[in-house]
């Protein structure tokens, strides 16, 4: 693919996909509209799945497997972190014959290090791992909310440099993080996104326990998650915390933690560990 600027004509960057869920489709998509990359090979669980996947890019040809997949610049590995390292070794056999001198090949995971790709390094391809921190909860809702996305690269130095413009080119804000440090970055993202669910789920699961009126929690979940998130914007966590653990009321905490613990014992575990974090941040708050 090519495009015209000016009087000259600039070759797109090619890009293939392995692996094309909502970060893949939201990705490709994004760099599809802004003329970053000419989205070429798509390869998923199934052919339908990645011809799926090319319409909603809006381009991409679907691939029935990796030995189908034409030579690129750029690879992305989209798919869930156990099948990682598995897919560089399949790539790397699959790509040991690409007539690319050096193409780069990164992977979407927060948790894991580009070593996990270490059989297509050997075989002299740039290996890199780029984590978009957004919740992927559906690729529209991903594509409005993209704009401003923390990115963090990790791997060879350079090859994240050369990735740097592609996703800053989309929004996204990048900054480096080290191989080392990424188990705990993506543990903080855990922190503030996937929890956050899970604690709404036994908050109305423990709400229904009492005899709450189902048709009450609908608004209880809007207004109160609505006004916590405005609190913790607007004053930031510490500022914004409220109930037992902000006034210091141990002895209210322990018997709460208790009957919550007779209600469902990992809840009870849960509760607990919560509430020794929250008296530090009370703590913390008040120093």
């Amino acid at each position: 693919m090519t495009q015209n600027r000016g009087t000259h004509t600039t070759r797109l960057p090619t890009l293939n996909l392995v692996g094309a869920g909502r970060v893949g489709q939201t990705l490709a998509r994004l760099w599809r509209a802004q003329g970053v990359f000419a989205i070429q090979d798509v390869r998923t669980t199934s052919l339908s799945s990645a011809q799926a996947a090319c319409a909603v890019i809006g381009a991409g040809h679907a691939a029935e497997s990796l030995s189908d997949m034409r030579a690129a610049d750029i690879w992305m590995l989209a798919v869930p972190d156990a099948l990682l390292a598995d897919c560089g070794v399949a790539l790397a056999a699959a790509g040991a014959s690409s007539d690319s001198p050096a193409p780069i090949v990164f992977h979407c995971s927060g948790a894991q290090t580009a070593s996990v790709l270490a059989p297509l390094a050997d075989l002299g391809w740039r290996v890199a791992s780029a984590h978009c921190l957004l919740s992927f909860a559906s690729v529209s809702a991903a594509l409005q909310q993209f704009p401003g996305t923390p990115c963090a690269l990790e791997g060879d130095a350079a090859t994240c440099a050369g990735l740097r413009p592609a996703f800053t080119a989309i929004g996204a804000q990048c900054f480096d993080i080290a191989s080392a440090d990424k188990l705990l970055y993506h543990a903080a993202a855990v922190f503030a996104t996937n929890f956050l669910p899970v604690l709404q789920a036994t908050a109305e699961d423990l709400w229904r326990s009492t005899g709450m009126p189902a048709e009450l929690i609908p608004h209880l979940r809007e207004s109160l998650l609505r006004n916590a998130v405005a609190n913790i914007t607007t004053l930031g966590p510490q500022a914004a915390l409220t109930g037992p653990s902000a006034r210091g009321d141990t002895a209210a905490i322990a018997r709460q933690g208790a009957a919550v613990t007779q209600w469902d014992a990992p809840s009870g575990a849960a509760y607990d560990a919560l509430s020794a974090l929250a008296l530090r941040l009370a703590r913390r708050r008040a120093g």
